[in-house]
């Protein structure tokens, strides 16, 4: 909007555009697999003029509605734009940037029946052009069940104690007595306390030809090992159940399992993580936080994925 040629207060600013605008895209994931997504959309460019008006805003919105309507969106259609972006505003501006944020669906197995259902997560994917180069940040925030270690070895301890009491006097216990005791009430004595947990993650992209929301999915819930479910029978509640407790975790053992995994991770230059974990004991929530080198605040404007 330049309703006038010059400002009547002068001064240079890091971001004037668009936020919450509706757009419809087509994500590549690989050479043979797209996703259509509805997103919302957020545009920026700076005004290094301390003397411009403003920016024009009818030019990058159109941009972007030609942008969305293209092939499947690629990391190198993303640098493109940006370029274009910038090149609308050569006179004023040097840096754009584009963030887009949806509700990623997966379809996921349970984990002994035949049965799948369908999972969403929060994505944003974000794009910044400055001093002619480009970086693209990936994120995802993935749900997962934590058992808390402490809790787990207190309530051990409340069984066997009750256990003692149970069979104080019978030496050599049969068997079967011990498992009918341990299965009709020792065994829930005392149960440890879990929390739905959320591990928010956010990657910086290496040279890649696609975004690959599916596979980081994929390795942080195998690093996490207690991903919630979907559609779950009686055998999937007991093998959740079972991962559970062969899977113990405060919010720092969370944090170092995904960092381990995305040190691993060949296809990432960065990488930014906090899980946070909703307690069940506590009124509060226990939060771990690690970065590779994304220091500072989470950027990415997505309600409900950065908390």
């Amino acid at each position: 909007m330049t309703t006038s040629p010059r400002a009547s207060i002068g001064g240079t600013l890091d971001g004037v555009g668009m936020s919450g605008l509706a757009l419809p895209v087509t994500l590549a994931e690989s050479d043979r697999s797209h996703v259509a997504v509805q997103a919302t959309a957020s545009l920026y460019v700076n005004l290094r003029d301390p003397q411009a008006k403003g920016i024009h805003m009818s030019r990058l919105y159109l941009l972007l509605e030609a942008f969305a309507e293209r092939e499947a969106l690629r990391p190198a259609i993303l640098c493109q734009f940006l370029q274009q972006a910038l090149q609308s505003h050569r006179d004023i501006s040097d840096t754009a940037s584009l963030s887009l944020s949806f509700q990623y669906l997966s379809r996921r197995p349970a984990l002994s029946s035949n049965h799948q259902g369908w999972k969403a997560y929060p994505v944003v994917l974000s794009a910044r052009r400055a001093q002619g180069h480009t970086t693209i940040e990936l994120g995802v925030s993935v749900p997962y069940s934590s058992t808390c270690p402490c809790s787990a070895s207190l309530s051990r301890q409340l069984i066997a104690d009750a256990f003692r009491d149970a069979f104080s006097s019978r030496s050599n216990p049969p068997i079967d007595a011990v498992a009918r005791w341990l299965q009709e009430e020792g065994g829930s004595w005392a149960t440890p306390h879990s929390q739905r947990s959320y591990a928010d993650v956010r990657v910086r992209l290496a040279e890649s030809a696609a975004f690959p929301i599916e596979k980081l999915i994929g390795t942080l819930e195998e690093a996490l090992q207690t991903p919630v479910q979907t559609a779950v029978k009686r055998e999937d509640e007991q093998a959740f159940a079972r991962l559970n407790g062969q899977n113990l975790m405060f919010c720092e053992d969370a944090a170092r399992r995904l960092k381990a995994a995305l040190n691993a991770t060949p296809w990432l230059d960065d990488f930014q993580i906090r899980v946070e974990h909703q307690e069940s004991l506590h009124a509060h929530n226990a939060v771990a936080m690690v970065a590779k080198g994304l220091a500072g605040g989470y950027t990415a404007d997505a309600p409900g994925l950065w908390r």
